[in-house]
């Protein structure tokens, strides 16, 4: 557990909003410094194909599937964009949120133009809506795809939507993928490392990014270039599709023992589920990145009571 004194306020904090973002750091972590972030972005970034089909439980047909999840299973932050949270926001208040700024489809290939997420809101618009409505929102996220044609603009909307979080004491998380027609391995581990140091050169609290892949490498060593790269910018690795549980909790587990992560970004793997299903996902992953259990206790968590 970490307390007020424990966190770095980088110093484009402006004094009077210190203790602001010590506060919203400390809810977003749990008072652990480290980050359970439940993504709920994908109904834009891979449209119906993560709600509806073969192996996904009908309860993720209805969106609100998301806000039942997060209000009732132990989390850090949901993550997801405004128009959802203002949609279900009224019945979901104790939710602690992250407004995802920009969104795109995954229906324009790379083969067809290279990637470029636009920015849907400023951070100005969140700060009214967090002001109108009285929800609980502690921070924004963006995604950069390096690589693309289009990173220079999706790099200056990133400085400027941490600079601004960070003004008015909100967490940054960027997503970090690189992406395009100059990128021949999204998962090399070095280019990995290469865009979460990026990440800490545009301020960010924390950067989303996939797990690295390299053939005849241990991932759980690799990823230890991208920790370190981050410096004092924490990563959080993606969870990815569907996987059998226990080796997703043994994965995460090992990201963040061996690798040296701070925690995980987690969506298919837990909204694909039942809600009863999903709850124990939630709480499973939760008790390895907040509460420091072990992947046989997380286990237990996720099968208590299981049917």
């Amino acid at each position: 557990m970490i307390g007020k004194n424990d966190v770095v306020v980088p110093l484009d904090v402006p004094e009077r909003m210190r203790r602001e973002y010590i506060k919203n750091y400390l809810k977003i972590t749990r008072e652990s410094g480290r980050l359970m972030l439940f993504a709920g972005d994908q109904k834009v970034e891979h449209l119906n194909d993560d709600f509806y089909g073969n192996g996904i439980h009908p309860d993720d047909r209805d969106p609100e599937h998301l806000f039942r999840i997060a209000s009732q299973a132990k989390i850090g932050v949901f993550a997801t964009q405004l128009g959802l949270i203002a949609r279900y926001g009224m019945d979901y208040p104790d939710v602690p949120y992250l407004v995802k700024l920009n969104s795109k489809t995954n229906l324009i290939k790379t083969s067809q133009s290279d990637p470029f997420s636009q920015q849907w809101y400023n951070v100005q618009q969140v700060l009214d809506f967090r002001d109108n409505s009285g929800l609980n929102i502690l921070g924004v996220g963006y995604t950069v795809y390096l690589g693309s044609e289009y990173e220079a603009e999706m790099l200056h909307q990133a400085a400027q939507i941490v600079y601004n979080a960070h003004q008015h004491g909100l967490l940054t998380v960027l997503w970090m993928y690189p992406r395009g027609k100059a990128v021949k391995d999204e998962k090399d581990p070095h280019l990995i490392a290469g865009a979460t140091g990026v990440a800490a050169c545009l301020g960010s609290d924390f950067v989303k990014v996939n797990y690295p892949r390299k053939e005849g490498c241990d991932s759980r060593e690799i990823f230890k270039e991208a920790v370190l790269a981050a410096g004092r910018t924490k990563v959080v690795c993606a969870g990815g599709p569907s996987d059998d549980v226990e080796a997703f909790l043994k994965r995460l587990y090992d990201q963040i023992h061996i690798s040296g992560a701070a925690g995980n970004a987690t969506g298919r793997n837990i909204h694909q589920k039942s809600l009863k299903d999903a709850i124990r996902m939630c709480n499973a992953i939760y008790a390895i990145t907040v509460e420091d259990a072990g992947v046989e206790e997380a286990l237990e968590i996720y099968n208590s009571d299981h049917s």
